[in-house]
């Protein structure tokens, strides 16, 4: 017998290989693309989808005039058009609000509790609680959205109509502040005064070249507060759509009371950030003028009071306070528009001619739409005059036709009149054929062809189109004038917090010992007490003089330098351990400080002396940063083990001993500096195998008997056997 073939066992469903860039172009940027167009990016009408969803939704449920309904029904309608979810519906109606308090010109009328923009903790009620309606500004929103003003498309499933746009007659896009985060960009735009955005649309119609920050002088935020402008920062942001504005809270004074009320905040942050800030810097110790903070907000609006201590100067308190919280923030501005389905970055100016050829569109629209509807009507009342002309003829051919459906043809036959003029005429009541009637109809013919003549002049005329929407843009001035929230303070005008400027200055001395533990003591701490407290073993290993306003470096075991100031640190005792430097300079696990350095003007040199035999001198300016770093990496070299530094403002001799006892003496001159921290440096002391430093001193702090037997003329040296008077354990005895 054959013996029967092996069965192939088959191949397991391995995936196939694709290209990276074949996967994010047919996967993730289809992704992307809907992101950016449907949903974080508003268009020229200043809506994202989902807000321009819930309005027309509310428009359609003739919220513009009637009563209020509960929020929770216009929620479930509006699913009809935004099926992301209905938190996230209630989420977009409560920002569009007036209670929310997040829109300078709301559009939603609510009553209830719809929350604060202002604060994190003040939630929205739920949506069964709250009542809402159109806001009145709504009806410029809606203006002519029935007569073909904008297009509509399918609603996601095809059972509905939806406007593409809404056509706002006002700039809607500069008035509602909008921010939104897409895929790879982001749109953040500033919300600005209505009346001023008006004004400067009026403007800007009538001349191009208009300067716009004489009439547009800032944005205007909901919550108030106060702008501080820099009118050339400001007309950078206008002309490219980026920058950043600063806005600091509006407070007053109540010396009476010795306390400060903060009334309006930036619109970037909310009270609880900024009492949590302040609460932060009263635990550490930065601000000591407050006794008590608590928020007030009530009823009639936001309120944080601030009870002052004793003699506190309130005006460079708060100076302090705008520096270090939330208190003076800013608002970056990217004005990234969708325009034809296409995300732009646009200054002012860009957007105004956007709107305007957008409104201009929509007038020609509307017009089309009112020619169209007029030409219909006209085309009747000529057909209607023609009959009107033999009316007993008419009603003869109505009377003698035999049947109903034979009455148009008949009439169209008889009177030369087409299917919709005889179908007008045929649903004419027999009361309407009296003279009054027919004179009234001779007369709107007249009217129409007149109106008719008027409208096509006015479609070729783009001038008359653009008074069209000046007048509109007039009206809006009158109905609905707008003061201005935030107030306006020039950058000159500011003086910015001078923390040093703040800050005492007296003279301190401050030890470090070789466990990590700072003191920082007064002159007169230290005349009472000067017996230091230690950990067991633990002893000083630098003991300097200073000022309290002085800059400190520490290095550590690991190469890192921290850069502080001595006000940093708490006045001390020397009965007290002091600070634990790798825990107040959160330091990384297992990093101990070695040295510390007072760099004052950063004259001088540091010399690092290494276990084996090499010593850098670097020059103290490499450690000078422009930016307030507090960490610099790769602070000396990390070839060998440090043994010992020195910061020295001059050159000077320094004692070197081996663990092959021997001593050798150089003088620094013979270094030459180096500006990057991390050198090596040269050899200076010759050491066999085995054999390495494990001391340095300066020669002035040390007790050698003959220096000159120590000393060399050249470099590298091995140094010379130490005699027993100049033996390293009498010169560690002689520091201690």
């Amino acid at each position: 017998m054959k013996k029967a073939p092996e069965k192939i066992p088959p191949k397991p469903n391995l995936p196939i290989p694709q290209p990276i860039t074949k996967t994010l172009s047919e996967n993730y940027m289809p992704y992307a693309m809907s992101v950016i167009v449907s949903r974080a990016i508003p268009e020229i009408d200043g809506f994202k989808p989902s807000q321009r969803k819930l309005l027309y939704t509310m428009y359609k449920m003739g919220l513009l005039t009637g009563n209020r309904t509960k929020s929770a029904n216009v929620v479930g309608q509006t699913m009809k058009l935004n099926p992301h979810g209905d938190q996230t519906i209630y989420e977009t109606m409560v920002r569009l609000s007036r209670g929310n308090e997040a829109l300078l010109t709301p559009f939603v009328d609510s009553k209830g509790n719809f929350g604060k923009v202002y604060s994190r903790d003040m939630a929205y009620a739920a949506s069964r609680y709250t009542e809402v309606k159109l806001d009145q500004i709504c009806a410029e929103i809606f203006s002519d959205i029935d007569r073909d003003a904008v297009d509509f498309a399918d609603n996601y499933d095809n059972t509905m109509k939806e406007p593409a746009l809404l056509p706002t007659v006002f700039p809607n896009i500069l008035v509602s502040a909008n921010l939104g985060i897409a895929v790879g960009m982001a749109s953040s735009i500033c919300g600005f005064n209505l009346s001023e955005v008006c004004k400067t649309a009026i403007e800007f119609l009538k001349n191009p070249d208009h300067e716009i920050i004489t009439t547009l002088k800032a944005p205007d935020f909901p919550t108030g507060g106060e702008i501080i402008l820099n009118r050339s920062e400001m007309e950078e942001i206008y002309r490219t759509g980026r920058g950043s504005i600063k806005v600091r809270a509006k407070w007053r004074h109540i010396p009476q009371e010795n306390l400060i009320e903060i009334t309006e905040i930036p619109y970037s942050t909310t009270i609880e950030a900024i009492m949590d800030k302040t609460a932060e810097l009263i635990k550490a110790g930065k601000i000591r003028e407050i006794s008590d903070m608590r928020d007030e907000t009530d009823l009639s609006g936001l309120k944080i009071t601030i009870d002052l201590k004793r003699g506190t100067d309130a005006e460079k308190l708060m100076q302090k306070l705008f520096k270090m919280t939330p208190l003076m923030d800013t608002f970056s501005c990217n004005f990234n528009i969708l325009i034809a389905g296409t995300p732009r970055v646009m200054g002012i100016a860009e957007i105004l001619d956007e709107w305007t050829a957008w409104r201009i569109e929509c007038e020609k629209r509307t017009l089309h739409f009112d020619l169209k509807k007029k030409q219909e009507k006209l085309h009747l009342l000529k057909g209607l005059q023609k009959i009107l002309l033999d009316i007993d003829r008419a009603i003869k051919i109505v009377r003698e036709t035999d049947e109903e459906s034979e009455v148009v043809p008949n009439l169209m036959i008889h009177f030369g009149i087409d299917e919709v003029q005889a179908e007008y005429v045929a649903e004419i009541k027999l009361r309407h054929l009296n003279r009054e009637y027919i004179l009234k109809r001779t007369e709107e013919t007249t009217d129409l062809e007149k109106e008719i003549s008027n409208i096509k002049e006015l479609l070729q005329n783009r001038s008359r189109i653009i008074d069209r929407i000046i007048s509109d843009l007039e009206g809006i001035l009158k109905k609905y004038p707008t003061p201005r929230k935030s107030g306006i303070v020039s950058n000159h005008e500011v003086v910015d917090y001078d923390e040093e400027a703040s800050i005492e200055d007296y003279p301190v001395s401050v030890f470090l010992t070789k466990e990590g533990y700072f003191k920082k003591i007064t002159p007169q701490s230290l005349r009472m007490s000067r017996e230091h407290k230690f950990k067991d073993g633990d002893v000083i290993s630098q003991e300097l003089t200073s000022q309290n306003r002085s800059e400190v470096i520490f290095f550590t075991n690991m190469q890192q330098a921290y850069k502080a100031h001595l006000y940093e640190f708490e006045d001390t005792k020397a009965s007290s351990l002091g600070d634990y430097l790798p825990s107040k300079l959160q330091m990384e696990q297992g990093e101990n400080v070695l040295f510390m350095c007072l760099p004052d003007t950063f004259s001088g040199n540091l010399i690092f002396v290494f276990e084996n035999g090499k010593i850098a001198k670097v020059d103290l300016k490499s450690y000078q940063t422009v930016s307030n770093r507090k960490r610099l990496t790769s602070a000396y070299s990390d070839k060998s083990t440090l043994v010992k530094a020195f910061h020295l403002e001059e050159d000077a001799e320094i004692t070197l001993y081996s663990n092959a006892n021997r001593l050798l003496i150089f003088n620094t001159s013979s270094l030459v500096p180096k500006t990057t921290r991390s050198t090596q440096g040269i050899s200076v002391m010759t050491l066999k195998k085995n054999q390495f430093i494990i001391h340095a001193e300066l020669l002035s702090n040390a007790k050698i008997a003959d220096t000159v037997r120590y000393k060399t003329r050249t470099l590298p040296a091995a140094g010379a056997i130490v005699k027993d008077d100049d033996a390293l354990e009498k010169q560690l005895t002689l520091e201690e």
